[in-house]
């Protein structure tokens, strides 16, 4: 079966068109498109990234329902933000791990944005427990954690991403040789695509291959909150 094309450059003229007129009325006027261009293209995606995402891990979820599952809304929370703007300018999906349902659980991401097109695989702002046990795992296997990052596959393709603390944590001994990453508060790391990347056949194999790459670091986040993987 030949490669599927699920996204267009409708998709990105969507949403820089949306970045500039960022209010309700204007959404309403054109709420068939971002239904036809984004919502539908994304929630195919989604739904058939399901397969792949099962080679890397079974406990990971491809959830296409359109409220509650892998997309991410399109409207923004304003509520503890000084940027009022109403929508999201940029899609994205998140394929989290079943046996968690937010945002900060580990998962696989996927981001389309204008001029701004990435995957990412990790713990974005994860609590402080989670925080300790991916420390005091790394801090246990260090050997182990040197081998996912010196891998060829992970290294030539992914960069960390995130927020760091100034200083190490207490109880770490700043002469570790991974202080850098035990300093971390986000373990995530991204991998870049271009629009015309993600307006190819074969995009969605494409994102399976580079998510596999990473496979390794996320098994290692997955185990140190004895999780299955």
């Amino acid at each position: 079966m030949a490669p599927k094309t699920y996204f267009g450059p409708e998709l990105f003229r969507f949403l820089k068109q949306l970045k500039k007129n960022n209010n309700r009325e204007w959404f309403q006027a054109n709420k068939e498109r971002y239904e036809k261009d984004l919502r539908d293209p994304m929630l195919r995606f989604i739904t058939d990234f399901a397969a792949p995402l099962r080679t890397i891990s079974r406990h990971f979820r491809a959830d296409p329902r359109p409220m509650g599952g892998s997309l991410f809304r399109i409207y923004r929370d304003t509520r503890f933000s000084s940027d009022k703007s109403p929508y999201k300018t940029a899609a994205a999906a998140h394929f989290r791990h079943e046996a968690a349902s937010d945002v900060h659980a580990p998962g696989f991401y996927l981001h389309l944005g204008p001029g701004e097109v990435f995957v990412a695989v990790g713990l974005w702002h994860p609590d402080r427990e989670t925080l300790s046990r991916v420390r005091e795992a790394i801090i246990k296997d260090a050997a182990a954690w040197k081998r996912i990052l010196s891998a060829s596959p992970f290294k030539k393709t992914w960069t960390f991403w995130g927020d760091s603390y100034k200083r190490p944590p207490a109880g770490v001994d700043p002469a570790h040789p991974f202080i850098e990453d035990l300093k971390r508060k986000d373990f995530v790391v991204v991998a870049s695509f271009t629009e015309k990347d993600a307006c190819k056949p074969g995009f969605l194999e494409r994102v399976g291959e580079v998510f596999r790459s990473a496979s390794p670091f996320a098994r290692f986040l997955v185990k140190a909150q004895k999780l299955p993987y």
